[in-house]
């Protein structure tokens, strides 16, 4: 079994048989996704920028469970790459999770500068359309062919302002339209469905918590933050066929933050 850290005993077999490819997976949420689909039975393509970095990442699964391609997400050659490696290892490719994402910027809307914000919107809106694009034009991936699912990694700052990232969450917003397009433009075929997290214990996110977890838990009505392990289970569950009447739908994972009326 993986050494994935959210990982509970009994865990089901629901993705037996099928493949993945997760984007920006060397760390965090998306390397915790990986490792909940191997032990839910799938195999797995993950991504990232750093070669060493996913190396590092990928021994610590099972043999053969497994590969990686480095690459920037934002690259048509690397999204081929990726999606050819899938083809001549796994066959076919069952479920894409769109998880990259950046946000180099902090502070007001009024000070932002438009190149980083051309920067956002190319990484955590463009980049999953592509991928998407990509996956289903592929000749040998067999995305189309029926029973495939899309997943799109937003925020809960898509949802509510949040001061300092206003444009991640414009980014996100983007995002979650996107994923309710792409649902019906590609539906029977394929699902597409989106997550949206609050605060995860992540490298990503650590600016918005670090030094003050206790504080910052004490606005989620079920007392702490997410953990990667969390929005794994989540996105097992949109990957496999207990979501297979589930489309266009955005899951927000965030503790009860935004009913009692926080924001991330």
């Amino acid at each position: 079994m993986s050494t994935n850290p959210g990982q509970t005993s009994g865990q089901p077999r629901r993705l037996e048989g099928k493949t993945a490819l997760v984007t920006g997976a060397s760390r965090g949420i998306g390397l915790a996704v990986a490792h909940r689909f191997v032990d839910e039975g799938a195999k797995v393509l993950i991504t990232a920028r750093d070669q060493d970095r996913l190396e590092e990442a990928a021994a610590d699964f099972p043999a053969g469970t497994v590969l990686t391609t480095a690459g920037n997400s934002t690259d048509p050659l690397h999204q081929r790459e990726a999606l050819d490696k899938v083809a001549a290892e796994f066959g076919t490719l069952d479920v894409l999770v769109n998880n990259a994402g950046t946000n180099p910027v902090y502070g007001s809307l009024l000070d932002l500068d438009l190149d980083a914000a051309r920067k956002i919107t190319e990484v955590n809106v463009l980049a999953a359309l592509a991928w998407v694009q990509a996956a289903c034009r592929h000749p040998e991936a067999g995305f189309t062919d029926g029973g495939t699912s899309v997943i799109n990694m937003s925020s809960v700052s898509a949802q509510a302002p949040a001061k300092g990232i206003a444009f991640y969450g414009i980014s996100k917003a983007a995002l979650e339209q996107l994923t309710r397009s792409l649902a019906v433009e590609l539906a029977p075929a394929v699902r597409v469905n989106a997550l949206a997290p609050a605060v995860v214990k992540t490298r990503f996110s650590r600016a918005l918590f670090e030094g003050r977890e206790e504080k910052a838990a004490a606005a989620y009505p079920l007392g702490r933050l997410g953990s990667p392990g969390d929005v794994a289970a989540a996105a097992a569950f949109l990957a496999s066929d207990d979501a297979a009447w589930v489309t266009g739908q955005v899951l927000t994972l965030d503790g009860g933050l935004l009913l009692a009326g926080g924001f991330a």
